[in-house]
């Protein structure tokens, strides 16, 4: 019975994993679209989490990475109920250290990658129950680091040169009309980007929740991932997405680089492309990292647009630093469940683990509204001088709604207590 308690939570940490995944990645696909007006905000959400759902369906090689391409199974002997227990827990806390570090970024506004945040988290908490031999370094470095060091370049790559063929080839034809046919472009494109980012991303989860049915003795190691699973995952990253995740939205769509709609149908292209391409072989690529790349590569792309490098400069540091940080976060929770387990029950060290996660994301998102970002306020002007995302802030929360006389479009420096938030 008790094991059964803890397989639950972990289905349920799983699926609030994959939630702050679908809301913390929105802004990969719709973030162009909404700063050109090619969609408004709450349209733009919903139409992407509606892909998310249908992409999620559509592929399961990345779900077999992640099952089994970064926790060594071989060095687990799952006959033995201790070991089963071990596998189960350095799932949960893997989990933990993946949701610690989507709500910190989120909160932050930084882009940054959900799928590095998970696999960190599993490889500090296999390091901490096994030591090295835990992670399959094999896998990790082949279809992990790797894609993270060339997806962003490559991306970026591919963006400028699109970029510079459009305006390029489309030089005759006056910006206003350009604008206007390409925001229907960029609305395909982004829907692209939307069905290949389920076709990635929410496979993830997959592969965490089929491991821990793995340690449970619910499914072999070599069984297929059930339909439940594949639902609950869609489902709950689906959800996610249309929450909007409009911190990272408001970064990528006005703080990196001013765009229009030529440059975002060209950065949202080249991020379908790249995204549906890892997913076929199997990569647990970051469409953060690789949306970030084709967003710059749009500006680079484009004669006279400008890149903001101080707002890259804060992502790059947020991206080294993901996989270490987030695998100190799983560490630590699981030896702090391991070690109160084998003073107490294990169910007593994974309900605590489990409360400290939910007592720790109500804190950052009591401290979010401290200064929101929404739909009423995502395409604010950006504040150059502190390269901040929360400061923008609209009294109106529904940006379908006019204006009415007192309500403002600008910049807030302080929270009701007259404190600095930048």
């Amino acid at each position: 019975m008790t094991e059964l308690i803890i397989l639950l939570i972990v289905v349920v940490t799983a699926l609030a994993f994959d939630f702050t995944n679908g809301f913390h990645d929105t802004g990969n696909a719709m973030a162009t679209s909404i700063a050109t007006g090619a969609l408004r905000p709450k349209a733009a959400v919903t139409l992407s989490a509606v892909l998310n759902l249908v992409g999620a369906f559509l592929s399961v090689e990345v779900a077999t990475t992640v099952a089994k391409g970064v926790v060594d199974l071989d060095q687990f002997n799952l006959a033995d109920p201790g070991q089963a227990h071990q596998l189960l827990l350095v799932v949960f806390a893997g989990l933990i250290g993946g949701i610690v570090w989507n709500l910190l970024t989120w909160l932050l506004g930084i882009p940054s990658s959900s799928s590095h945040a998970l696999v960190g988290g599993l490889i500090g908490a296999a390091v901490a129950s096994l030591g090295m031999q835990g992670v399959a370094w094999g896998g990790v470095l082949a279809k992990v680091v790797v894609p993270a060091l060339c997806a962003p370049v490559v991306a970026g790559l591919v963006a400028t040169v699109g970029t510079s063929l459009v305006y390029r080839f489309t030089r005759p034809v006056a910006e206003r009309d350009k604008n206007r046919y390409f925001r229907w472009g960029q609305i395909g494109s982004a829907s692209l980007v939307s069905l290949a980012h389920g076709t990635n991303d929410a496979q993830k989860t997959m592969g965490v929740i089929f491991l821990a049915l793995v340690a449970t003795g619910s499914l072999g190691a070599d069984a297929n991932i059930p339909f439940w699973v594949k639902f609950s995952c869609a489902v709950a990253i689906a959800l996610g997405t249309y929450m909007g995740g409009w911190r990272v939205i408001r970064t990528l769509g006005k703080g990196l680089v001013e765009i229009d709609s030529p440059q975002g149908m060209a950065a949202e292209t080249s991020s379908a492309a790249i995204i549906l391409t890892s997913s076929h072989f199997g990569m647990a690529l970051s469409t953060t990292h690789v949306a970030t790349g084709s967003i710059m590569g749009s500006g680079l792309g484009r004669k006279g647009a400008e890149v903001r490098w101080a707002v890259a400069g804060r992502m790059a540091v947020a991206w080294m630093i993901t996989l270490p940080a987030a695998a100190l976060v799983g560490g630590l929770t699981w030896l702090l469940a391991h070690t109160v387990g084998l003073a107490t029950d294990d169910l007593v060290g994974v309900v605590l683990a489990f409360t400290i996660l939910v007592t720790l994301a109500g804190l950052i998102w009591t401290r979010s509204r401290r200064a929101p970002v929404n739909s009423g306020n995502v395409n604010a002007d950006w504040d150059t001088s502190t390269n901040r995302v929360a400061p923008a802030t609209r009294i109106t929360a529904d940006p379908e709604e006019p204006l009415s006389p007192t309500d403002t479009v600008g910049t807030s420096t302080s929270d009701s207590s007259g404190r600095n938030l930048r």
